[in-house]
């Protein structure tokens, strides 16, 4: 007899509760209406070396008709890497079908991970996270925020060519701090077509010394490969779990692409909670609107107002 769709809502809450049970701070509920969750699994050291961010979203028909839609986030994970690890997490599906398999998803990764971790595999490259930021330092820690220009900006045309050895750096734009009790986040946004292009751009904001000291440098980046009508998307948390998968998701719901957002914090030594999420996603939005990248509120408002007008007046005309 089939599942039916309160028993299958039943068994999605019965597993979210066990994971939740079972990897405490590295699970992550991001967006509870929509099922979407992220896990930060590592290789089990005291020190991991390998980690990498599982995000999961619940389809109404799993686990008995559908599986999970799963993303892998690690910067490390490309090419033959990545294919080696979905097709073995799409072949537990198939060998467990029906059956809650996230758990066994987690630990597939874990051990993947660890073998990595005790093998010869050079380690990848993770940058160090820096100390606290003196709360006097405050003051000139920010990089120069300068309003842009009315016209619209426009994307730079760059080459995709992967052969292509010296890309040009694309511009650079920062937006305005946010601080709350001691802690400061400001987002970074450029243009990108290439992964290439990301690395650019990341190692250049690296050069500054107060955006290379920050406590996390969170980033998320998507770009539409038009001949394959898909999109190449990473994120990295930096050490702020599941904060490099809460902004991808944001910039998947803001329908954004061929854009490299980073929020940087420095950390005030004030625990901030769930505040942290919130002001990190502000950050990022303010600087894709104030980019023309999304709409402001008030335009998506004044959108919305025509549209509902145009609505009324056809359904005059019509009754007329």
């Amino acid at each position: 007899m089939a599942a039916s769709d309160a028993e299958r809502a039943q068994q999605q809450i019965d597993e979210i509760e066990a994971l939740s049970s079972i990897y405490g701070e590295d699970w992550c509920v991001v967006d509870e209406d929509e099922k979407i969750y992220c896990i930060k699994i590592n290789d089990c050291l005291d020190q991991p070396k390998w980690t990498l961010c599982l995000q999961v979203i619940l389809p109404p028909g799993y686990p008995t008709a559908e599986p999970p839609i799963y993303q892998l986030n690690a910067p490390w994970l490309r090419g033959q890497d990545y294919m080696e690890l979905a097709n073995s997490l799409e072949e537990i599906y198939v060998q467990n079908l029906g059956e809650s398999i996230l758990y066994l998803w987690v630990e597939k990764i874990r051990e993947v991970l660890i073998e990595k971790a005790q093998s010869s595999d050079p380690e990848p490259d993770i940058k160090k996270t820096s100390e606290e930021v003196d709360e006097d330092d405050g003051g000139d820690f920010l990089l120069d925020y300068q309003p842009i220009q009315e016209d619209s900006i426009k994307m730079l045309n760059y080459s995709t060519s992967e052969s292509q050895e010296d890309e040009e750096l694309p511009s650079i734009h920062h937006g305005t701090p946010i601080t709350d009790r001691r802690s400061t986040f400001q987002a970074h946004l450029a243009p990108v077509v290439t992964p290439r292009q990301v690395k650019r751009v990341l190692e250049k904001l690296c050069e500054n010394k107060k955006i290379a000291s920050a406590t996390h440098n969170i980033y998320a980046y998507r770009i539409y490969c038009e001949d394959k009508q898909t999109f190449l998307q990473d994120c990295e948390d930096d050490g702020e779990t599941a904060a490099g998968g809460r902004l991808l998701h944001l910039m998947q719901i803001l329908n954004v692409h061929n854009v490299l957002v980073v929020v940087s914090r420095w950390y005030g030594g004030i625990l901030l909670g769930p505040d942290r999420f919130k002001h990190i996603n502000n950050c990022a939005r303010n600087v894709l609107v104030e980019y023309n990248y999304v709409p402001s509120v008030e335009e998506s408002s004044k959108q919305a107002g025509k549209s509902k007008k145009i609505r009324k007046d056809n359904k005059k005309r019509t009754e007329h």
